[in-house]
């Protein structure tokens, strides 16, 4: 009994060593440890079948400080992995599914590569590969933490189908390899994290694609690689071959796009519709016609054309690759249709590969619209509209505050509610601070290939201005300080000599990040306004004069994003 019972703990022990094993190599994996420098890819597409198969080549090149013998690669769970090789000879790899919403499905398809020899770093090695299988519209990612069907299918849009192919790629539906750690849309802004740590180590790969497109009826699709059509092949017994120039990775992921477009072109914009969308398309190709000049008095001339196409389902959520906005044009409200134009156009004529210039400076140009085609208190309502998403992302997360600050400025966030919204408010304010014509001036000086430093565009603003603005370039750009949080702390008047009234008005700014903040004291004769910069932690008085006696002061037109903006109004007694 004793013997069998020592072979019995000799076996418990053995088998808790190999167990204690997996679970160190598991810990081990380094998903990030390669970077693809390069795709060559051949597309087989299959509409009637959703189908797709792959057969390329990719090159890897090693980002890890020490020699890497595996190498993982993933693709969206409803592909397969078929062969992966190198000079012909098979390479051994196990597959298994990882789960990560960095995929519409919720999950990846992950080979876990044993490589012919050490790879060293920076280090490089050219995999064949092969995988295939079905892509449909699936929002699995997206029912499974509560979002309403039909929301999510309008939303995971993407898919495989006849007369409609979009895919958007990694972030959406992986139809090419990539390798992350997971990434998890309940876990606040994760997805993004990760999503902009691919991009980040991603930047400047090469793409190369050629598609075959199986279709039975004789139309002929047009092919997109992100924003630029891809040149038109041979078409034989029913199969069109198009060719897609190698491109390098830009901010938006890469996106596929199939469908037998009709085109309506103009001179400022490229517009194309499906069909029975005849209408909606000269609707919105005149829409933005008329705002070009406005586009381009502040942005300069357009680099390219802004192009846009058409989505099949009326409800689906637009996206946009580049200069080119998926939207769908028969359910396009003609009031927002100038919204939309304004931020393609804004990116037609404007390159930044600095997100918060390149959305920001977008966002900010359809506040700009807004005003034009109506006054300023609509161009507020409009950032209004945007404040609360990133007031929510502002709040702090798990790491320190130090962390945060750095790691969620806008130089640095991969978070779009911040490099979208916060940064179209911190154009705005800049806007208030310098005026048009020197904010102009700095947006023409800037050139994209010299954009080397984080400092690069702050110091084209503060050469516009005799002003010391490097406390709100360090507060709202190269580090997140939080909003401010302003409190009318005093009121005092005293009547002129000319019946007029000086008002003495001290604001507190409870918040950590300072700003140039409108103060309005208000009167039964008109509003007097004034502009008050009020560093953060810190108190300043202003004097304004006011034509009667002032009923109420109020710190804050809507203009600077705050944290609580209960407290901006201040009853002043008539006694």
């Amino acid at each position: 009994m004793i013997f069998r019972a020592l072979i019995r703990s000799r076996k418990t022990l053995w088998l808790l060593y190999v167990l204690c094993g997996c679970v160190l190599q598991a810990s081990a994996l380094d998903r990030e440890a390669f970077s693809i420098t390069s795709y060559d890819l051949n597309l087989q597409i299959e509409p009637e079948q959703h189908r797709l198969g792959v057969r390329g080549k990719i090159k890897l090149r090693n980002d890890s400080p020490t020699p890497q013998t595996t190498a993982v690669l993933q693709i969206s769970s409803s592909l397969d992995w078929r062969s992966i090789k190198v000079s012909d000879k098979p390479l051994q790899f196990v597959t298994q599914p990882y789960a990560s919403d960095i995929d519409h499905t919720g999950a990846l398809s992950e080979a876990i590569v044993t490589l012919p020899q050490t790879v060293a770093p920076r280090g490089t090695i050219e995999l064949d590969i092969a995988y295939e299988g079905v892509i449909l519209l699936d929002a699995t990612r997206l029912t499974r933490i509560g979002t309403p069907d039909d929301a999510a299918a309008s939303s995971d849009w993407d898919q495989i189908s006849r007369n409609f192919t979009g895919l958007r790629g990694a972030g959406y539906v992986t139809w090419y390899p990539i390798a992350t750690e997971s990434a998890n849309l309940s876990e606040g802004d994760e997805l993004a994290e990760v999503l902009g740590q691919w991009k980040a180590r991603e930047a400047g790969s090469a793409t190369h694609l050629r598609v075959s497109w199986s279709q039975f009826d004789g139309t002929l699709p047009q092919v997109f690689f992100s924003d630029v059509p891809c040149m038109p092949g041979t078409y034989e017994h029913a199969v069109l071959e198009a060719e897609c120039l190698t491109q390098n990775l830009r901010l938006s992921a890469p996106l596929l796009l199939i469908a037998d477009y009709q085109v309506l072109e103009r001179p400022g914009v490229e517009v194309r519709f499906l069909k029975g969308h005849d209408a909606a398309a000269a609707n919105f190709a005149e829409t933005a016609e008329k705002i070009v000049p406005f586009i381009t008095d502040w942005f300069g001339p357009q680099r390219e054309r802004a192009k846009t196409a058409d989505l099949p389902d009326p409800n689906a959520a637009p996206f946009e690759s580049g200069a080119l906005l998926l939207t769908p044009l028969a359910s396009t409200d003609p009031k927002l249709a100038g919204l939309a134009a304004a931020h393609q156009l804004t990116h037609a004529a404007f390159l930044s590969f600095r997100p918060w210039i390149n959305e920001g400076l977008a966002h900010f140009a359809q506040a700009l619209y807004l005003e034009h085609e109506k006054n300023r208190q609509a161009a507020l309502d409009y950032m209004g509209l945007h404040r609360s998403a990133f007031i929510e992302a502002e709040r702090p997360g798990g790491l320190s505050r130090s962390e945060d600050e750095v790691n969620r400025s806008l130089v640095s966030t991969t978070s779009e509610e911040l490099y979208r919204s916060k940064a179209m408010s911190v154009w705005w304010m800049l806007r208030d601070m310098l005026g048009d014509a020197p904010l102009k001036k700095a947006l023409a000086a800037y050139h994209a290939e010299q954009d080397n430093e984080p400092s690069y565009m702050p110091r084209l603003i503060a050469a516009q201005t005799q002003r010391d603005l490097e406390w709100f370039f360090d507060d709202w750009i190269y580090r997140d300080r939080g909003l401010p949080d302003f409190k009318v702390e005093s009121v005092s008047s005293r009547q002129t000599l000319t019946g007029t009234y000086m008002v003495a008005v001290t604001i507190e700014n409870q918040g950590g990040a300072g700003a140039e903040v409108p103060v309005i004291v208000k009167s039964s004769g008109a509003d007097a306004v004034r502009r008050l910069e009020v560093r953060a932690k810190s108190k300043a008085t202003i004097r304004i004069e006011a034509p009667a006696l002032p009923t109420e002061v109020v710190v804050n037109d809507g203009s600077v994003p705050e944290s609580d903006m209960t407290n901006n109004t201040f009853k002043v007694s008539s006694e």
